[in-house]
């Protein structure tokens, strides 16, 4: 496929009360018969880009670039010579079709305009084109004499799509096609829109900030945020395995796309850099580097590229071939056995199996707590050996699945939660009590001394289970581990400390293995499923993949 258009180094700026940079020196190419979607949250600067390849942004918008169309720059053309261009050659299907309409012409005269305007045909030519136009939106020709008001959102959008398309362009730029429809017009938009790419081999840009609507649409993807591209590479690749921590907040918030999850929205900005990552204040991976260099979009393999000082989402922990053998007077018992896994950043995976499948075992191991009898396991690159990481802040935490023989009972809470600073010495004992009311506030536990001064013994189960998890979250951990934590409370209780759980990872960004045997607490959580079965590693993907396509016997189990 040869390249059809370019977008080069394409910059574009808004001046209200100061200068605003829309859209930041950003590039792709679009080749013959492609569909590319744009993505970002509202504000990236998709429309902007939609709008300077138009040539239809304000006379006091200052573009920058080069936009190559048939080996011409067209933003160094003239007006006139840009109209040869624009609609007969690339045209645009506008997001709000009530402000986009002219509400005192019919359907037919504003398609007529169109025609008339760009193409020199009779009048009776420019009638029967009005009726094909219509047929291949399908809608029926009398929609011609209505007023736009008349329609509903669907047949709208499709009579701009047939404005689009009535010069025979060779580009198709869908501005938020489907954004106020509901869910029947918006699969009839989607099942049209794709129609036509088949039908006529329309090449296409498909602007939106639905997942679902790029995933139908789109074989490539350029991700936004804040006039900046952060990933670039192929849809399906990139919605399966992200590998921007802003891509992976998109996939996540998509209802269509991650339906088993519970939807989280990325957190906001709670610090920002003006010299470095634009993504700073809300990455779960953001270090000194990422406040002070600003990185590009970068190749990572041959079909991805990714705008990060990391070259993407890293892995935290690394284990391979890992295994522990059990010996009793009788017999050995190999409760872990050759395992490899891995957890990237700010990810959630869920070890899941039967009881005795060896996933407390592992999980001591990745902690360590227990060392492995064969294999090595890295954190941050590092090898982990005893409690190196679990001893130190920013490292590794596990919260046990026992929360009354995990805690001193006779500890007040403050002592049991304040115990892990203590130990390592970190501040003044002021210091760590304003520390652990912190974090008891986090786990939504009261704070007032009547409470901190209680001894742990007087606690129910799921206030224990709280200070657990307060006490591990003191040690801002990076990587926290959670066996079996809900298994002995009762559903409501249980809810409420993994909505709970799930909030706070949210927000803090740490990485979470979840080791639990229900499924279906797994998939409400969880970015990445493992399965395990006497002592191995069976199974492993994504939620979707493992739940729609399990191939292992221990997972259609697990799953029934």
């Amino acid at each position: 496929m040869k390249d059809l258009l370019i977008v080069r180094d394409l910059s574009v700026y808004y001046e209200n009360e100061k200068l605003y940079k829309a859209v930041d020196n950003v590039s792709f190419t679009l080749k013959t018969g492609e569909n590319i979607g744009v993505i970002g949250e509202s504000g990236s600067g998709k429309t902007s880009i939609a709008m300077a390849i138009m040539g239809l942004l304000r006379a006091n918008v200052k573009v920058q670039g080069e936009i190559i169309y048939e080996d011409k720059n067209i933003l160094k053309l003239k007006n006139e010579e840009k109209n040869k261009y624009r609609w007969n050659k690339i045209a645009l299907v506008f997001q709000n079709s009530l402000e986009a309409l002219n509400p005192v012409l019919n359907i037919k005269e504003q398609i007529l305009e169109v025609i008339y305007k760009h193409l020199h045909i009779n009048k009776k030519e420019a009638l029967d084109k009005v009726k094909d136009l219509l047929k291949m939106v399908a809608l029926s020709e009398d929609i011609g004499e209505e007023y736009p008001h008349n329609l509903s959102g669907g047949m709208r959008q499709k009579v701009l799509i047939a404005m689009a398309l009535a010069c025979d362009p060779e580009v198709l730029i869908v501005d938020e096609p489907t954004s106020a429809l509901d869910n029947i017009s918006k699969n009839e938009i989607i099942k049209l829109l794709k129609m036509l790419q088949n039908k006529n081999n329309m090449t296409m840009i498909v602007i939106s900030h639905d997942l679902y609507v790029i995933d139908k649409l789109t074989t490539k993807l350029e991700v936004m945020y804040k006039g900046n591209l952060l990933e670039e590479g192929y849809t399906k690749e990139i919605i399966n395995n992200p590998m921007h921590t802003y891509t992976r907040g998109i996939i996540n918030s998509s209802i269509e796309i991650n339906p088993f999850g519970d939807l989280w929205g990325i957190p906001n900005e709670e610090v920002s850099s003006e010299e470095g990552c634009t993504f700073y204040g809300r990455c779960v991976q953001r270090s000194v580097l990422c406040k002070e260099n600003k990185p590009g979009l970068s190749k990572i393999s041959d079909r991805r590229k990714v705008c990060c000082n990391k070259g993407g989402i890293i892995n935290l922990l690394t284990a391979n071939s890992l295994r522990k053998v059990y010996k009793t007077k009788y017999k050995k018992v190999s409760a872990v056995n050759y395992c490899n896994l891995s957890i990237r950043s700010g990810e959630i995976v869920s070890l899941i199996g039967e009881s005795g499948s060896g996933k407390s075992t592992l999980a001591n191991i990745l902690s360590g707590i227990l060392k492995p009898d064969e294999g090595q396991v890295y954190f941050n690159d590092e090898k982990l050996e005893g409690n190196k990481f679990t001893s130190k802040k920013f490292g590794i935490q596990i919260i046990f699945q026992d929360p009354i023989s995990a805690i001193n009972s006779s500890f007040t809470i403050m002592e049991a939660i304040r115990e892990p600073l203590d130990i390592i010495k970190d501040g003044s004992i002021e210091d760590r009590n304003n520390k652990a009311l912190q974090v008891l506030s986090k786990v939504q536990l009261p704070t007032e001394k009547y409470f901190v001064n209680k001894k742990c013994n007087e606690l129910s189960g799921g206030q224990r289970q709280r200070v657990s998890i307060a006490r591990a979250l003191i040690m801002e951990p990076t990587l926290l581990i959670a066996d079996e934590i809900s298994s002995i409370l009762d559903p409501s209780t249980k809810a409420n400390i993994l909505r709970l759980l799930k909030q706070l990872q949210n927000l803090n960004g740490f990485s979470m293995l979840y080791i639990t045997h229900d499924i279906n607490l797994a998939k409400k959580i969880s970015d990445k499923i493992l399965v395990m079965n006497s002592g191995k590693i069976v199974e492993s993907g994504s939620v979707l993949e493992v739940l729609n396509n399990p191939k292992n016997v221990c997972t259609k189990r697990l799953i029934c």
